[in-house]
């Protein structure tokens, strides 16, 4: 991949990689043995896999909001920094993984709580949940976008709540 000039260097760095990674040292070597297993507890023996086969499913959910004078509105909950939006995915995906009904509607009741003191005028709300499924590289050079399973959707309403205002 390197012009010429560099393929020079590239082979020393490589050969300094490799004995840096214990590669060059016997596989009964306790050395290499300890920092490969230090590389697979830390989830580094492999290199950054963003467009690898087994990129996960990542999840989607989103707020139908039911107003009472018939208006619907849909929104997806987010957060207002990178990092907010980073926790709110790492829970939708606990959610996805989620196998216990109760338990991920009671998950995904929380974020309508939290939506509903956005929109105190809703009357219902439903909470559709879903998957987003990537395509690979070979279908995303052919045209093909994502798309979405529907998976799960939970029905909120206040009129079932009397002793917690705002709670659905």
């Amino acid at each position: 991949m390197l012009p010429s000039p560099f393929r020079h260097y590239s082979e020393k760095a490589e050969t300094v990689a490799s004995d840096a990674l214990a590669q060059n040292l016997p596989a009964s070597s306790p050395i290499r043995r300890v920092l490969l297993t230090y590389l697979h507890i830390a989830g580094i023996e492999r290199g950054y896999g963003y467009f690898a086969p087994n990129v996960p499913v990542s999840y989607e959910l989103v707020f139908e909001l039911h107003y009472p004078d018939g208006r619907v509105e849909y929104e997806v909950p987010g957060g207002n920094t990178a990092a907010a939006d980073l926790r709110l995915a790492a829970l939708l995906d606990e959610i996805g993984r989620t196998r216990v009904d109760a338990l991920r509607e009671y998950l995904v009741k929380m974020l309508a709580c939290s939506n509903w003191r956005e929109h105190p005028n809703v009357k219902t709300m439903r909470a559709i949940f879903g998957s987003r499924n990537l395509p690979s590289i070979d279908e995303f050079e052919q045209g093909t976008r994502e798309s979405y399973e529907f998976l799960y959707a939970y029905d909120f309403s206040l009129e079932k709540e009397s002793s917690h205002p705002g709670t659905p």
